[in-house]
């Protein structure tokens, strides 16, 4: 099991990340501007089955890699900080889409399916795992494959409330959200920022951690 401050660490950067609009908030607000509240919390609740899967595959993942070599586990926590990195700047050099709000209506089941597809089969999500768990994950207290497992339960569940907190606000704020300027810059400036911000956390604890096992 991850210590507790381990998972209070975790959970905090988790729900940072979360609330930055990516690609998963972004159907949400688009099924709850479009279709409604009904529509937009079955997305959420196909996109948390879909981090599921993910959370499932980057626990055995990592306990696989951990187990072939301390080494390999290591390059897996650097290349990790390198993709944060790399998501950040390209957050910063791209313009957000707009809100679509004339997509076709789909119903709640339709609207749940779509939201597991979105997930599953998003490559970033799984990058996403393999390059944020393993800061989080301390092998010298053993089991690191249930470490992983429990602390990708705690992101789909802080996922699931970030994103229903989404459906709810967006479907009742719909000509708020179709006019404002306030989500674009969030997707754009701040999402950028704390992705940089957070590779380099994850690159200076890399070295941390190289240096105490010398």
């Amino acid at each position: 099991m991850p210590s507790a401050s381990a998972t209070a660490a975790f959970a905090t950067a988790a729900i940072i990340l979360l609330l930055i609009p990516g690609p998963a908030v972004l159907y949400v607000v688009n099924r709850s501007v479009s279709d409604g509240r009904g529509p937009g919390l079955a997305a959420v609740a196909g996109l948390s089955l879909g981090n599921l899967v993910h959370a499932l595959a980057a626990a055995a993942g990592l306990s696989a890699v951990l187990a072939t070599s301390a080494t390999a586990f290591n390059t897996v926590k650097w290349l990790g900080a390198g993709y944060l990195i790399y998501v950040g700047v390209r957050t910063l050099s791209a313009t957000p889409a707009p809100i679509d709000a004339d997509q076709p209506g789909v119903s709640a089941r339709r609207a749940f399916s779509q939201g597991v597809v979105v997930n599953v089969l998003n490559p970033k999500v799984a990058l996403f795992f393999l390059s944020f768990l393993p800061q989080f994950i301390h092998p010298d207290q053993g089991r690191p494959g249930l470490q992983a497992l429990v602390l990708g339960l705690v992101f789909v569940l802080i996922g699931f409330c970030t994103d229903s907190s989404y459906a709810l606000l967006s479907s009742s704020l719909r000509d708020v959200l179709l006019r404002g300027r306030a989500l674009p810059f969030v997707r754009r400036w701040v999402a950028g920022t704390v992705f940089i911000g957070l590779g380099l956390v994850a690159a200076t604890a890399s070295v941390s951690s190289a240096t105490r096992k010398r």
